[in-house]
């Protein structure tokens, strides 16, 4: 066993293509200056790809992990729910709605935001989407209308369900729940009428 391994644990690489091969996913290494290791698993129509990506901020570069999903959206309800911290009584200040989905600790451990507050609840009545995002220590967990100025856009009524955390993550069991969190998600966006079960045409 090498210093680094004993040190460090399993590398990325390692890690990530075991839970490939515990999810009947795909592993694809990343290449030299292009695209980044991830992990593509399906569920149902949908794909769910794991992988990192780097902001920049001039004096250091933080690595994210992220999943996503591009979905049909026929609704275009869109929502954000993100761990509540120190910070967030104070944003209530300057405008930032936080909704009540009518569940505790639920209520009380996330800020939660959403175009379209009756769907909101609907979305969290599902008692296993909101235990799996009960066991993630970190969430930023959204639906995007596409990538930004910079990245892939997307077809008209396609949008992306997606999870971002700072660092990289090599927690197996972590990220297995991660792919049944979006799982659980996507039916339950189906369930309520947010979701079709139409393929995105989307590769990413």
């Amino acid at each position: 066993m090498t210093i680094f391994r004993r040190l460090f644990g399993p590398s990325k690489k390692e890690i990530w293509n075991q839970l490939a091969t515990e999810i009947e996913g795909k592993f694809t290494a990343g290449t030299w200056g292009g695209r980044t290791d991830r992990v593509e698993a399906t569920h149902d129509l949908w794909t769910v790809t794991l992988d990192t990506f780097a902001v920049h901020t001039g004096k250091a570069t933080i690595i994210f992990t992220r999943l996503r999903a591009p979905f049909v959206n026929p609704s275009g309800f869109r929502f954000k729910v993100e761990r509540r911290n120190v910070f967030s009584d104070v944003a209530k200040w300057f405008g930032a709605q936080d909704v009540t989905v009518g569940y505790e600790p639920f209520d009380h451990d996330f800020v939660i935001k959403g175009t379209d507050e009756r769907l909101l609840r609907e979305l969290f009545a599902d008692a296993l989407l909101r235990e799996l995002l009960e066991k993630q220590p970190k969430v930023r967990f959204s639906v995007k209308d596409d990538e930004g100025w910079f990245a892939k856009k997307f077809p008209e009524g396609v949008d992306e369900l997606c999870y971002e955390a700072v660092g990289i993550i090599k927690d197996i069991e972590r990220l297995k729940a991660l792919y049944d969190l979006f799982a659980e998600t996507l039916d339950q966006l189906c369930r309520i009428g947010s979701a079709s079960h139409d393929g995105p045409n989307l590769k990413l």
